[in-house]
């Protein structure tokens, strides 16, 4: 089930075969604003951390990774334990494995459309 807002562009999911429910915020009422009140916090933090720290200087090759950074602070934000942060993302780089060199930049070798 996908929940957006009034916006037109979102029309073709149905026929891409998703459930979808718009909700219109400015007729909605305070039940439509309720329920996406986290999804304009969320949208508004990254639309703020991409644009300061990475100054919009984001490419499509690296952008799930830079997502992923967000999600894992995002998901972090409120713990207690914040002085873990810096210890837990170094404990996960150390245990995972980087991706090889060819692999980060195998996107641009690739001809448009090749998966």
């Amino acid at each position: 089930m996908v929940v957006t807002d009034g916006l037109t562009v979102y029309d073709q999911l149905k026929a891409a075969g998703f459930d979808h429910h718009s909700h219109v915020i400015t007729t909605g009422g305070e039940t439509a604003r309720s329920e996406l009140d986290h999804v304009h916090l969320v949208i508004s933090l990254l639309k703020r951390w991409l644009g300061g720290p990475h100054q919009g200087a984001v490419t499509p090759s690296h952008l799930q990774a830079y997502l992923d950074e967000f999600a894992f602070r995002f998901n972090r934000r409120l713990s207690p334990h914040r002085g873990n942060l810096f210890y837990r993302l170094m404990q996960q780089a150390v245990n995972g494995r980087p991706p090889a060199v060819k692999a980060l930049y195998a996107s641009k070798l690739q001809p448009v459309g090749v998966a």
